[in-house]
């Protein structure tokens, strides 16, 4: 007897959604960093187990959207979670519930979903702090189980997962057994790119960057990728680029080389860097970008 759940990942930005969802499927879905507003699209990451094929959400950090891009992000969140089975509501053990949460639990009740309490980072505290967010969050709302974690030390992951299973329906599964994600490919090699722009550049720069993939070629035992980077001014393509281009060297190596890991393949990567001011609040420019409700 066949079973699936759609199973959104939601949470305030940088609290280890992502992770989280890379830790649950035993795989790299989704880029991660420590910036906040990594994710900008949902990610999708489908995990099949026996008769069981878990569909989980990945979704952009909430938050006060400042941009058209930012509004765009926040809607896909909500209309994410009003699609869904389940609820997982990832938090950060550091902090007491805020605005954003309290807004998820509170959409949570209204649509009678049932949902997980994920209490990550606990690596970063002592179990007294576990204790008091775990008391704060009991008197929110009756999750169907809290639970602490460590995403990135894979710590109570299982866990999770195991308390996942409780939301699975008797249904035909959506996608592939062989499937790990819905993402197009060139969508996943620009999405590599953007994680190493993340890693490797300043706090504001890579949010005003997108990656477009021009051309995505598979030939025999090669693929052939030219990618462009956009950015919003002049003086960050040349901080992008670097001194002799040894920034944007780093960065295409760095890319190419997670390229090569995930599509099991030699790659050759080319990259340029192209400036469009104001990017994030041109709508047309967003549209054009691949940037759209799901």
């Amino acid at each position: 007897m066949r079973r699936t759940a759609f199973i959104a990942i939601v949470g305030r930005p940088n609290v280890g959604k992502s992770t989280l969802l890379n830790a649950l499927m035993g795989e790299k879905i989704a880029i991660v960093s420590k910036k906040p507003q990594t994710t900008r699209n949902r990610i999708t990451g489908i995990l099949t187990q026996g008769d069981d094929q878990y569909v989980f959400l990945d979704t952009p950090g909430m938050h006060k959207p400042k941009t058209k891009l930012g509004d765009i992000m926040v809607k896909n969140v909500r209309k994410t979670v009003g699609e869904s089975d389940a609820v997982i509501l990832v938090v950060d053990a550091s902090y007491a519930p805020g605005q954003i949460e309290e807004g998820f639990i509170e959409k949570i009740k209204k649509q009678e979903l049932p949902a997980i309490l994920v209490i990550n980072k606990t690596d970063k505290v002592d179990a007294e702090k576990v204790g008091e967010t775990i008391k704060a969050y009991s008197e929110l709302h009756d999750f169907k189980s809290i639970i602490p974690i460590s995403a990135v030390k894979n710590d109570g992951v299982d866990i999770v997962l195991k308390e996942a299973e409780g939301f699975m329906q008797e249904g035909e599964w959506f996608f592939p057994e062989s499937a790990l994600t819905d993402q197009p490919e060139r969508q996943i090699a620009a999405e590599t790119i953007r994680e190493k722009l993340l890693r490797t550049l300043d706090e504001e720069i890579p949010h005003g960057t997108a990656v477009i993939v021009d051309t995505f070629e598979e030939g025999k035992n090669i693929l052939k990728i030219n990618a462009t980077i956009y950015c919003e001014k002049e003086t960050h393509k040349g901080i992008i680029i670097g001194k002799r281009g040894e920034t944007l060297k780093k960065i295409g190596t760095y890319a190419r080389e997670d390229m090569e890991a995930f599509f099991d393949t030699k790659v050759y990567l080319n990259i340029w860097v192209k400036v469009k001011e104001n990017w994030r609040d041109s709508q047309q420019t967003i549209s054009n970008f691949g940037f759209k409700l799901d």
